[in-house]
């Protein structure tokens, strides 16, 4: 008998928690979330994820490389989700780490869930007609 009571429990929990993460903000609020120094920039990057997970820290060096390689072109944003969870919220963040590239305007142009390569990433830029500086 506990243990049913337990799985409703947990089952709500889980219900609610995953109806919370569902909702999206105004592209305003996430142009207003991802600026952060480079206001000219053509794509905001925003990496979601957290200093604590592995993944995540191997985004580090490949968040840098495309910060250097497309300068004035890409604003990357870190954002650790487990020190401001409410950013998981606004973005409906299911696993980390989570890549979301803006627009200027704060519109989505892509999403990407996981280890995302620094070769796959520089495929996309391009595709939106950036070019590298390096």
């Amino acid at each position: 008998m506990k243990r049913g009571i337990l799985a409703a429990a947990l089952l709500l929990a889980v219900a609610i928690i995953l109806s919370a993460c569902g909702g999206k903000d105004s592209a305003s609020k996430s142009k207003a979330q991802g600026n952060s120094g480079n206001e000219s920039a053509k794509i905001i990057f925003l990496e979601l994820g957290s200093s604590t997970c592995i993944p995540c820290k191997q985004m580090q060096p490949v968040m840098k490389a495309i910060e250097s390689r497309y300068k004035g072109q890409v604003n990357v944003v870190f954002h650790d989700v487990m020190k401001d969870r409410s950013i998981s919220q606004r973005y409906g963040i299911k696993l980390i780490p989570t890549q979301v590239f803006l627009d200027q305007s704060g519109k989505e142009l892509m999403r990407h869930e996981g280890f995302f390569a620094e070769a796959e990433i520089d495929k996309f830029l391009k595709s939106q007609g950036l070019v590298p500086l390096n």
